[in-house]
């Protein structure tokens, strides 16, 4: 049986997650692949609004949400009050998120390298698959896909 799409995506995650996270294991690093988004932001720029950081980072504002949480949890940022009226949360790293970076960068490049390999061995990148495939869902998401799929389901008899 043919696997359906979101499963091979569930597996793929599988397999390049985990590879990543026993990446920072065996670098003896406590630190999930997660958090790399947002920590790529915050390497390039002192500070930033959740707003900025789901810009920035490419992902949505609830995923940021919740990795700054679990970041903050484990004492890699910082969160303070901003805006004019403090309900804005400003996002930095903290002495320990800045003393990580280091690190983090030399796993960074040995994925990018190991990505950039896989990418070689592919009949179409996978990078370019997926910059696609993100590019045309904006224009015209699934969920107006499965609506439009589900009426013609619908409409026939």
């Amino acid at each position: 049986m043919k696997q359906g799409l979101g499963t091979q995506l569930r597996h793929l995650i599988e397999l390049l997650d985990g590879a990543v996270l026993q990446a920072y294991a065996d670098a003896g690093l406590d630190y999930r692949p997660r958090y790399t988004p947002v920590m790529r932001v915050l390497a390039q720029q002192p500070s930033a609004t959740i707003g900025q950081l789901a810009q920035l980072a490419g992902i949505t504002q609830p995923a940021v949400t919740q990795t700054v949480a679990l970041m903050k949890k484990e004492g890699l940022l910082l969160v303070v009050a901003g805006g004019e009226d403090g309900r804005q949360r400003v996002v930095c790293l903290s002495s320990q998120g800045e003393a990580l970076l280091p690190r983090l960068q030399t796993c960074w490049q040995a994925t990018k390298s190991a990505a950039d390999s896989l990418d070689a061995e592919l009949a179409f990148p996978l990078s370019a698959c997926l910059a696609q495939a993100i590019t045309v869902l904006e224009q015209r998401s699934f969920g107006e896909r499965i609506d439009d799929a589900s009426k013609k389901v619908t409409a026939t008899p």
